[in-house]
């Protein structure tokens, strides 16, 4: 009997020599004349016991990892095969402390499946929430995405079906699903890994956003810097397309709906939802004045969904499962699962998903295990580059929109970042100063001269040069950027600033800073 040997193919993997390991393990499987296959899955995301290798016995699937290319001979000798046992076995990987306690409802099959296999897909729950779109009435279809309480994962938590009911209700000829895959924030993955590891699932999402909105036509704008998602995406689509998913018609339905997979221009800004409509349709990628909405006018001028790529890999599970069923995971007005990216100086770096409503403390330090330093954790980043800097002290935040907002904090895209207690907060300040100086389009003045100013005055007081008169500058010019920038890249810079200032006082006093200086 063939035996299948599970080897991940995703960039995660990969940069952590996964492929040096499949082909160690193809070269054994020859040596030793075995009948087995190699399936190049995603990531389950455990990343510091990558490259995990799995292998499905009779009595489920067994794991090894962290596994290198020296280590596959003495697997093979131990009975990889039959789920030996080896110094790397780990068991059963569902057992795992990180994957027991997870809720994996968007990550469910990232893993496990075949990326681009859509029978193992299907095999998997895959196309049901499609299926069951197909045969609703578009409105019906925006009712239970609504009543399910999904809102934006990219960042901004909006409402996922009131976008979708505006684009709905906008009379249009010609309607464009767009899909903001430009992960652009540090810790961020959960995207890549969903494309890398499960492609069909946002294709299914992309598909029932168009059956809802009357949308005939998708794009995905992925960044530049992620060829392998691009790839994988690619080669989806035409799967999609030769099973009549995508194309003249959905699945047998009268609407048709295809996609087709863009490449970004490489800036940050495009990660901005007009901005990335401008590189889209070939422009520089610099933001919009709103209004007009992007769903009234999108795209070419026409009415545009423009959704994360979790928002849309996350509607499938709706759709297949009902609002009801989603919208019991979580707590307040933050309804269902949310991928939560762990990275930084952190033991236990990957993505777990989770209903929301851990706090942060629980996050940091019994899921990601603390630092991987051993030294105390000092500040945590969520929400990316522009995302504020939390003290132990707000550690009993629960992870939810409306809690991190109330603590002048915010999710983002739920990329965490860990610091330990070495962490020099004037210097982060800084960068983000800097961060945001680098990346502005330059559309607007807040922005493209708030954070040169920025970066000029926190020099200053590095070199202790009249420090209260650069904090109460630094402060206003927050405050400018805050409310005056067109988007939030100039108007989210001041979280970081403002809460290292506000939390870690001791980093910007004079002596602080002299000492540093010196």
């Amino acid at each position: 009997m063939s035996v299948t040997i599970y080897i991940p193919g995703d960039s995660g993997s990969l940069s952590l020599g996964a492929e040096k390991v499949a082909k160690a393990v193809e070269k054994e499987i020859a040596a030793r004349g075995i009948d087995a296959r190699i399936v190049r899955n995603g990531s389950r995301g455990l990343y510091w016991l990558e490259p995990m290798v799995e292998v499905a016995t009779e009595a489920g699937r067994i794991a090894y990892g962290p596994v290198s290319a020296k280590d596959v001979a003495s697997l093979f000798d131990a009975g990889l095969v039959s789920g030996g046992q080896h110094k790397l076995s780990l068991g059963d990987p569902e057992k795992l402390p990180f994957i027991a306690k997870q809720t994996r409802l968007t990550f469910a099959r990232c893993g496990i499946t075949d990326p681009l296999s859509l029978a193992d897909y299907e095999a998997h729950g895959g196309l049901t929430g499609l299926r069951n779109a197909v045969a609703m009435a578009p409105a019906d279809i925006v009712k239970q995405v609504t009543e399910s309480g999904l809102r934006g994962r990219g960042g901004a938590g909006f409402p996922t079906g009131i976008k979708w009911k505006t684009v709905l209700d906008t009379p249009g000829e010609q309607k464009y699903i767009v899909c903001n895959a430009d992960e652009g924030d540090s810790a961020t993955f959960a995207d890549r890994m969903i494309m890398e590891g499960d492609p069909f699932v946002l294709i299914e999402g992309m598909a029932i956003a168009g059956l809802a909105t009357h949308a005939t036509k998708g794009y995905v704008y992925i960044r530049s810097e992620y060829p392998h998602a691009i790839a994988a995406m690619e080669k989806a689509v035409k799967v999609a397309r030769r099973a009549g998913i995508l194309g003249k018609s959905v699945l047998g339905s009268s609407q048709g709906f295809d996609i087709e997979i863009r490449s970004g221009a490489g800036a940050y800004v495009c990660g901005e939802e007009t901005s990335l409509l401008n590189s889209l349709e070939g422009k520089r990628g610099v933001v919009r004045a709103k209004p007009p909405l992007p769903a009234i006018q999108g795209l070419f001028g026409k009415p545009t969904v423009i959704n994360n790529v979790i928002s849309l890999a996350s509607v499938p599970i709706v759709m297949d499962k009902g609002a009801q069923y989603y919208k019991d995971f979580g707590m307040g007005r933050s309804r269902g699962t949310i991928p939560i990216q762990i990275a930084g100086n952190v033991k236990h770096g990957g993505l777990f998903e989770v209903a929301f409503g851990l706090t942060l403390g629980e996050i940091v330090d019994e899921i990601g295990g603390g630092t991987a330093t051993g030294r105390p954790v000092k500040a945590v980043q969520v929400g990316g580059p522009l995302g504020a800097y939390f003290p132990r002290a707000l550690f009993d935040t629960p992870f939810d929109y409306e809690a991190f907002a109330a603590k002048d904090g915010l999710i983002g895209h739920a990329g965490i970042t860990v610091f330990d207690d070495s962490a020099d907060m004037l210097k982060q300040a800084r960068f983000a100063m800097e961060f945001c100086a680098i990346e502005s389009c330059g559309k607007c003045t807040p922005c493209r001269i708030g954070s040169t100013r920025g970066v000029e005055t926190l020099d200053k007081l590095k070199q202790n040069i009249e420090p209260e008169k650069q904090l109460a500058l630094v402060t206003d010019l927050c405050n400018t950027m805050k409310f005056g920038s067109l988007c939030a890249l100039g108007g989210f810079t001041p979280y970081p600033v403002m809460s290292a200032i506000n939390h870690f006082p001791e980093d910007f006093r004079p002596a602080a800073v002299a000492q540093a200086a010196e």
